[in-house]
């Protein structure tokens, strides 16, 4: 397919497709969007708000279409409004046990400084939440999960806490609103760069999902997070929401970087190119992690412990297999982007999955997508089809990440 043709229609679907009912399938909200503290500030800098989430967030900038941001983002840096995520602090002498009763992490294994990706799951082994959980200190955890989960996120906390405080256990859980705390993510290769000249610490040894506390542009309080949702080296930045414009525009300053404002139209594009999932497309209460092919945020030390909700479930799968598994999938050039619901076939014509995400790539110029695919089809080559509007596509099962990562990693 030719580059043009290609950005043509990227930039059209994305703009027809991203609603933020399809971005984030999530509860409904019947009262007014909140706003971010960078809600005025996104109007200045010419951002489109949609509803999302519950929250006035912006899917994309006046200044870019949604497919030159996403190659913005991979070529220089972006920032993203996240600030509608759920922060969570949580202290403690007995916060870790407390924080691993719920959650398959092993966060006794974390030095201080250090977080991890994991999920709440349940007594079936579902998934409630992805979520990241940093080990500030011995005694203290930091984390983030999504706003679609906040209500299930902090009840679940909320249980555990009062759980282990009725048996004389010395926790306690702060949730961050976001008119006090937001959360910023720089996104890109020249993301960190331009962040350092803003604050004393050599975050060239800040590693890949490491944690500090740091005063910004002068501004104290602040936590910088060397993660993000992408695919490419960034950070997370919670900051004091007074502050938030104040450092989103020195990070903007062109005498210091590069970067631009992105929304949540490149935001969903970059994480399907990472292979990164969605909640509420690619995981839900009804996938367990072995499914969603996230077996690796199941800490081995807790397997063999066998005491996180649904552990037994989650072993049986370990050890007997599952019926299905999220895989990728590449389409033939000229075909129809795949998207969640789309159901997938085998040469036989029979259904054997079903797409959860997918769009049309702006780094590989093809369409791309994940989904859950009868366990016998998920070796990569395994040829299908997928049915859009009624017309079989050809296509093929494929390693994720669909676009090579680039995580600060720890030197070995």
């Amino acid at each position: 397919m030719q580059g043009s043709n290609f950005r043509h229609m990227v930039y059209s679907i994305c703009n027809r497709i991203l609603k933020p009912t399809q971005i984030a399938p999530a509860r409904h909200f019947t009262s007014k969007p909140n706003r971010t503290a960078l809600y005025d500030f996104h109007q200045r800098q010419g951002g489109k708000l949609v509803d999302f989430a519950g929250f006035w967030l912006p899917v994309q900038y006046s200044d870019q279409s949604i497919i030159t941001s996403h190659l913005y983002t991979r070529k220089h840096g972006s920032i993203f409004d996240v600030s509608h995520m759920l922060q969570t602090y949580l202290r403690g002498k007995d916060v870790i046990d407390c924080f691993e009763s719920i959650c398959t992490a092993n966060i006794k294994g974390l030095r201080n400084g250090c977080g991890t990706l994991t999920v709440f799951t349940n007594s079936s082994g579902g998934i409630l939440d992805d979520l990241i959980v940093n080990r500030v200190a011995d005694d203290v955890l930091y984390v983030v999960s999504n706003a679609s989960r906040k209500d299930v996120d902090m009840a679940n906390i909320s249980c555990a806490v009062t759980a282990y405080k009725a048996k004389g256990k010395d926790v306690s859980a702060e949730f961050l609103p976001c008119d006090e705390q937001s959360l910023l993510a720089v996104q890109g290769p020249e993301a960190v760069a331009t962040l350092q000249k803003l604050c004393t610490t050599d975050l060239t040894r800040l590693f890949f999902m490491n944690t500090i506390s740091e005063s910004i542009a002068g501004v104290k309080g602040c936590r910088i997070t060397r993660c993000g949702y992408t695919g490419e080296d960034g950070i997370e930045i919670s900051i004091p929401s007074a502050k938030a414009t104040y450092i989103a525009s020195a990070l903007l300053d062109p005498g210091i970087g590069k970067l631009k404002m992105a929304g949540l139209g490149a935001r969903d594009s970059l994480r399907v190119e990472a292979g990164l999932c969605l909640y509420g497309n690619d995981i839900d209460e009804r996938t367990t992690p072995v499914e969603a092919n996230l077996l690796w945020l199941v800490a081995k030390t807790r397997r063999l412990e066998n005491n996180f909700p649904g552990s037994e479930k989650i072993n049986s799968q370990i050890k007997n297999g599952v019926t299905r598994r999220r895989v990728g999938f590449r389409m033939e050039s000229g075909s129809a982007p795949a998207r969640q619901n789309v159901e997938i076939y085998n040469n036989e014509h029979q259904k054997v999955g079903e797409i959860t995400s997918g769009c049309p790539s702006p780094c590989l110029q093809q369409n791309i997508a994940m989904g859950y695919i009868r366990e016998e089809y998920k070796k990569p080559g395994t040829e299908i089809t997928l049915k859009v509007r009624g017309k079989h596509y050809h296509s093929s099962v494929t390693k994720m990440p669909f676009v090579a990562t680039h995580y600060y990693q720890t030197p070995k």
